[in-house]
């Protein structure tokens, strides 16, 4: 998975409280507090170089003297993590997440300091051990088995410059690019490694390239038009076999990921018998339910994707990017309204109510 982290394990810990002063009924102070707050441009991999240990503990609370009866709170200990964390504990328990650069979560609350109800013992801070699990979040997800060509796509319609080569499994770490509209419109289209058949078992990449499709909000998904053969003791699959396993693993990780808008583009057109190709996909398509006796009942998706744009391209020849382009901020822009006239209803109906 190259040099790129997407899950870290961390160790936090409040301040302890300060000792109470029993003869004067002093309070001693409340210990310091870890925080987790995102922050731009930081990744997980650059906080294991900064924080080799791994370990986050918040300062103690000051004791109680006759200078100062009320001691001062600890040191609180803040920790930048990158936007698009879930905070999970060791037995798998979701406690928060941090979506937008600015929001905070509280990781460990420090100990009260010693005082009347503590016998004017302090109290210790709370302690855990917490992984910061990163799922990338970006507006477009693109989705294909590998040597679909999406690393060529991303660098055709984007600024990105992914590695890219005539093997399978080129994209070993996740690829972020924009593309970049003549009205400075930016969308954000990120490259995951390729999925496998048996992806949602977590072969090959599995869980590690699905959990990141969850955080897009659209899907883009890449095929081959001529078909693909991940080796030689592997079977063949058409185009039309291709779409509905792409289907069938994201709908057996997650039955959500199956409902997100999705855009379909067919590459490689500039093959021979492309054409006909893509005639004949696009007739499998319209009646998907008669070709499905093409695989496995296993194999077949309880839901298909509905598409609303399926587009040929060819990322060798340029055929199709520029519409492919248009099609993803018209599904974009269209999915953003839809959000906004939701949003205008809700607060309508909340004006309502309280009238």
């Amino acid at each position: 998975y190259g040099n790129f982290i997407d899950d870290l394990r961390v160790y936090v810990r409040g301040g302890s409280g300060g000792m109470g002063y029993p003869r004067l009924g002093g309070e001693g102070g409340r210990g310091g507090d870890v925080w987790f707050v995102a922050r731009e441009r930081i990744t997980l991999k650059s906080i294991k170089e900064k924080y080799p240990h791994k370990r986050f503990v918040a300062g103690t609370g000051a004791n109680s003297s006759i200078k100062a009866l009320k001691g001062e709170k600890g040191k609180d200990c803040e920790v930048h993590v990158p936007p698009g964390i879930s905070l999970v504990t060791d037995d798998g328990k979701q406690i928060g997440e941090l979506n937008a650069a600015g929001e905070r979560f509280l990781a460990a609350r420090g100990g009260l300091g010693g005082s009347l109800a503590t016998n004017f013992l302090p109290c210790k801070g709370q302690k855990r051990m917490i992984h910061l699990d990163l799922k990338l979040i970006a507006d477009v997800g693109l989705v294909g088995f590998p040597n679909a060509g999406k690393s060529s796509l991303l660098s055709k319609i984007s600024h990105a410059k992914p590695e890219i080569a005539s093997y399978a499994f080129t994209t070993i770490q996740p690829e972020i690019g924009k593309i970049m509209y003549a009205d400075y419109k930016q969308i954000s289209v990120a490259d995951l490694p390729g999925l496998i058949e048996g992806a949602h078992a977590n072969k090959g990449m599995g869980h590690k390239f699905l959990k990141h499709v969850e955080r897009t909000k659209q899907l883009l998904l890449v095929v081959d038009i001529s078909g693909f053969q991940l080796s030689l003791k592997t079977k063949f699959r058409t185009a039309f076999e291709t779409i509905l396993l792409l289907t069938k693993e994201l709908e057996l990780y997650k039955e959500e990921l199956v409902t997100k808008p999705a855009l379909l583009a067919i590459n490689k057109m500039d093959l021979p018998c492309a054409k006909d190709n893509l005639n004949e996909l696009m007739s499998q398509l319209q009646n998907p339910h008669d070709f499905s006796h093409l695989l496995d009942e296993e194999m077949i998706p309880a839901n298909t994707l509905e598409f609303k744009e399926v587009i040929p391209i060819s990322t060798y020849t340029g055929e199709g990017i520029e519409e492919l382009k248009a099609c993803i901020r018209k599904s974009i822009d269209e999915e953003a309204e839809q959000e906004n006239e939701e949003y205008r209803k809700k607060q309508l109906l909340l004006l309502q109510t309280s009238k």
